[in-house]
């Protein structure tokens, strides 16, 4: 990041004008809530009455945005205090998202639903309509191959449109959405849809990335014969329209999916914590975690924050650069459900600024690395397009530093909001992140976000101010996952968030919330790995590249920190009698390259005599990379609770 850009963290870089405050849809909400003696006066005000008087804040949330569906009398939670405890939100109620998500093709059914830009120059345009019917098309589909409420219909598909009109179709029947990013390799995919046991795949033929085309149609196959609960395979020809399904043990094509003459949907009304969809997050150990998320509770948590945080509304047109892999793209999906024009997006992120002028986008997201990476490259994109539209940029996926918040507001433009946030897979949403009603410094996230309450937990298990400590939520959330798939009893739930602190979910950040409510994001507190936007637990690293006979085990170590991606290094302990050849070292890389991500081929590969291990077994992970990234030995590793503590002094900077 060039000097030029330097400013120290909290300096301030913006703050809403009275016109601003009083357009923001956070303001009317709280007129409205006013009106039914709510008293309000501040974001902090309004904040604490949403994680103090949660039933009556989520209550609000369904009445406000008047959800489609029925609320039924209940109360809005029964049972235990946290989902694995048995909590119910709104018992007795019934929605279901693609109803939400679609209400605009009744009410402004020309409005532009979807704008889809592709690398190679595709270009789509859907209104509400247009894609109402699509979706009633493939719903008809999709029902004619025996997908009904509860079956699983996964996809192997690119950010196109044919990604959403599934996903839609798939919801409005009541049955569970899946979906991994074409980059993926067919062990990953695997290890992800093998595990919910699908009725139907959805796949493309390939896709185009940074100028070159890859056919995935052998990879397709691989998935294919590793699921054998499928009753149908659909093969989309996004790269070649005369690519067909053959080779495919239950293949069709796509256009060959039975189609409806009818232009309504039933939409098929379900709880409000059946299964929406099967997002992955995973850890270090194990196959990726299956995590179920709710119609309601998604619905609630992305109006909400869509609409109180993002600011977005029907005027707006919406866009995150993502892929189907990343919870990102089920965010930016959510668009709809409070009526804006959704900018999607296939291919590398050549010039997302372009993009943006281009289509006229008013919120536009991205990762935080891909802010530094223009900082770094002497982009100013302010003055290379116009960007008069932008009142809003997002930025995710890892801490913004400062240098980044100064660069926007000195390169992009002054007048709007920078927007960074912080959340995971885990909830699919932000649980900390901007608002239009709060002033901004640099390197700060502005709140916590209403509805979640989010605190700093000391060494002893205790909410700091001030100082950094374990990010963790100690009220409920409905986006909270419903449960894992195949956890009857929820002890994988329970050991994933709730192990170090019995009743109170830790999320795996370090953060810092400061005496005016911002916060300030140190990164993983585990060892989840983000590459590009593409998020992959070690263990599937692991699984790869212990299958080597030359390989006995392993550890790998993304040294990225504060929204600058690190170097990927890979430690590889080794057979007896082997040596780490140049040939070696190439199929390695071929392979994770293959089976996993392009993103994730590690930039070194060094051979250890021993990989640290707890003595429990556990690799020390999150310690070595504590070392690596400049921490003395002994702050960051206990030795005495180590099996191996003399292969420290291998893994240095």
């Amino acid at each position: 990041m060039s000097r030029d850009h330097e400013v120290s963290e909290g300096a301030a870089l913006w703050r809403p004008s009275e016109e601003v405050v009083a357009n923001a849809r956070v303001t009317r909400f709280v007129h409205w809530l006013w009106d039914r003696g709510v008293n309000a006066e501040s974001y902090d005000d309004l904040w604490r009455w949403s994680v103090t008087e949660i039933d009556a804040f989520w209550d609000a949330i369904w009445t406000y945005f008047d959800v489609v569906g029925e609320r039924g009398g209940g109360p809005v939670r029964e049972g235990g205090p946290m989902p694995v405890d048995g909590l119910h939100w709104f018992p007795g109620a019934t929605l279901n998202y693609a109803a939400n998500a679609l209400r605009r093709a009744e009410e402004t059914p020309e409005e532009t639903a979807v704008v889809f830009r592709s690398e190679a120059g595709g270009h789509r345009v859907l209104s509400y309509r247009e894609l109402f019917l699509h979706v009633a098309e493939v719903r008809a589909g999709l029902a004619d191959l025996g997908v009904g409420k509860g079956d699983r219909v996964v996809a192997y598909i690119p950010n196109i449109p044919e990604a959403l009109i599934c996903f839609l179709a798939t919801a409005s029947l009541g049955a569970v959405w899946s979906s991994c990013s074409p980059d993926f390799g067919s062990s990953s995919v695997i290890d992800r849809f093998a595990q919910i046991e699908p009725k139907v795949l959805i796949a493309v033929d390939g896709y185009a990335y940074n100028g070159k085309t890859f056919d995935r149609r052998e990879i397709v196959g691989e998935i294919e014969a590793a699921l054998p609960t499928l009753a149908a395979t659909v093969l989309i020809p996004y790269l070649d329209p005369a690519a067909t399904p053959d080779g495919l043990r239950v293949g069709m094509h796509y256009g060959d999916l039975p189609r409806t003459d009818h232009d309504t949907i039933e939409f098929e009304d379900v709880p409000f914590d059946h299964p929406l969809w099967v997002v992955y997050s995973s850890g270090t150990t194990g196959l990726p975690k299956p995590i179920v998320h709710g119609h309601g509770g998604v619905v609630l948590e992305h109006l909400k924050a869509l609409s109180f945080h993002q600011d977005l509304g029907p005027d707006d047109v919406f866009f995150w650069f993502t892929t189907t892999g990343w919870m990102m793209w089920n965010y930016l999906i959510g668009g709809l459900l409070v009526g804006s024009t959704i900018v999607m997006y296939d291919g590398a992120p050549l010039d997302l600024w372009k993009l943006a002028a281009e289509n006229g986008v008013t919120y536009m997201g991205v990762g935080a690395p891909y802010i530094t990476a223009s900082a770094r490259d002497g982009r100013h994109p302010g003055r290379e397009f116009d960007l008069s539209a932008l009142r809003g940029i997002g930025s995710t996926g890892s801490p913004l530093p400062p240098e980044g918040f100064a660069w926007v507001y000195e390169e992009v433009g002054n007048d709007f909001l920078l927007g960074s946030m912080s959340g995971g897979t885990d909830l699919c949403t932000a649980f900390v992140g901007p608002s239009p009603l709060l002033p901004l410094g640099a390197g700060v996230i502005q709140c916590r976000s209403l509805g979640a309450k989010v605190e700093a937990y000391g060494d002893d298990g205790k909410p700091v101010v001030d100082e950094v400590g374990e990010l963790v939520i100690t009220e409920p959330m409905p986006s909270m996952p419903v449960h894992f798939w195949n956890d009857e009893n929820g002890d994988r739930y329970r050991e994933s968030y709730f192990d170090m602190y019995p009743g109170v979910w830790r999320h795996g950040d370090w953060i810092k919330v400061l005496p005016d409510g911002g916060c300030v994001i140190y990164g993983r507190s585990d060892s989840t790995l983000n590459r590009g936007g593409v998020r992959m637990g070690t263990s599937d690293f692991y699984r790869v590249v212990e299958a080597f006979d030359e390989i006995t085990d392993s550890l790998v170590i993304d040294t990225g920190r504060l929204g600058q991606e690190g170097r990927l290094l890979l430690y590889v302990q080794l057979a007896e009698g082997a040596d780490l050849t140049d040939d070696l070292a190439a199929r390695l890389k071929r392979e994770i390259r293959t089976a996993l991500s392009p993103r994730h081929v590690p930039d070194e590969i060094t051979a250890v005599p021993g990989i640290p291990r707890t003595l429990s077994g556990k690799k020390l992970e999150v310690p070595v990379r504590k070392i690596l990234q400049g921490t003395p030995v002994d702050e960051a590793a206990n030795r005495g609770a180590m099996a191996n503590p003399e292969v420290l002094s291998h893994f240095t900077p």
